[in-house]
């Protein structure tokens, strides 16, 4: 048996492994991003994740070299995690311990993957195998966390919105009250899954289509406020086509089925900052800057 093949079968028998150790937080975590909306998002992390890193495999085959200690120092980490959270169980909410849970398991892939493929492969690949954390759902705490501040701010900038065009408008935290009308923006109205779905967005095309490190930081950083914004302009139009209009937009397809159309809206802002952001980026040919970008572009 070649080097190479001892190489493949031990990643496949070491991934198979974490697997078996690691099945309950994996299906756990499946079976939560499948029934909650505010956490459908970790669908999208394991297919992205594989697709770049496959995108990348031709590459990577001539660099593999094993790396035991950087790969061993990540799964002993990931060990180190998972029995501490073995040993705090009985005093810890099952959403954090399913939390740190999938953090081992991630970890030991991650640990895995240096492991078996080598420190300058794995190089490469960085942002995929960094992208895989996003499979380690948010303990609730944070998530309320999270949609307070995007309740907040779709509240704020719905009475900018409303304060623009001249309506009359008063705020009290999370209700607006206009003529006719008082809102309240609503754990349910936050856009926590829409919200999630730009931010992923915009990782994978400033990653894929922008080389340097401060345009990717600003398009990532840009798509936080951008969410607030589209939640902020959704509630604005339904509240003024329910109140100028028809009262039947309050409770029509628009509000509960209109948030594709917001999204888009928002999406085709983050292509226009990305085209902008784009010019004056100069990329050289297989750049191991960003592996990506010959595939992306076509070139």
């Amino acid at each position: 048996m070649t080097k190479l093949m001892q190489r493949r079968v031990g990643f496949v028998l070491l991934w198979a492994i974490s697997l078996v150790v690691g099945w309950r937080p994996l299906v756990d975590t499946f079976a939560l991003s499948w029934r909650d909306d505010e956490y459908t998002h970790i669908l999208l992390i394991l297919p992205v994740s594989a697709a770049l890193i496959f995108l990348e495999w031709r590459r990577l085959r001539t660099m593999v070299a094993l790396n035991v200690r950087v790969g061993a120092a990540f799964l002993a980490i990931a060990v180190l995690i998972a029995c501490s959270a073995l040993v705090w169980s009985a005093s810890l909410p099952s959403d954090v311990q399913l939390s740190i849970g999938m953090l081992a398991l991630v970890l030991s892939w991650i640990g895995i993957f240096v492991l078996c493929v080598g420190s300058r492969a794995s190089r490469l690949v960085l942002f995929p195998l960094c992208f895989l954390l996003g499979l380690v759902p948010l303990p609730r705490l944070f998530l309320n966390a999270i949609i307070a501040l995007l309740q907040n701010g779709s509240a704020w900038g719905a009475r900018v919105l409303f304060e623009a065009f001249s309506v009359p408008v008063s705020q009290n935290g999370i209700l607006l009250t206009i003529p006719g009308l008082t809102v309240k923006v609503a754990q349910e109205c936050s856009s926590i899954r829409s919200s999630s779905m730009l931010l992923i967005t915009t990782m994978v095309l400033a990653q894929l289509l922008l080389r340097s490190p401060w345009r990717k930081a600003l398009l990532i950083g840009l798509a936080i406020p951008l969410s607030v914004a589209k939640n902020a302009l959704r509630i604005f139009t339904i509240a003024m086509l329910g109140t100028r209009v028809d009262a039947g937009y309050l409770t029509g397809r628009l509000h509960h089925q209109g948030g594709i159309v917001f999204f888009a809206i928002v999406l085709s802002v983050v292509f226009i900052l990305l085209f902008i952001l784009r010019r004056g980026e100069t990329w050289p040919l297989n750049s191991e800057l960003n592996p990506y970008q010959s595939k992306a572009t076509g070139d």
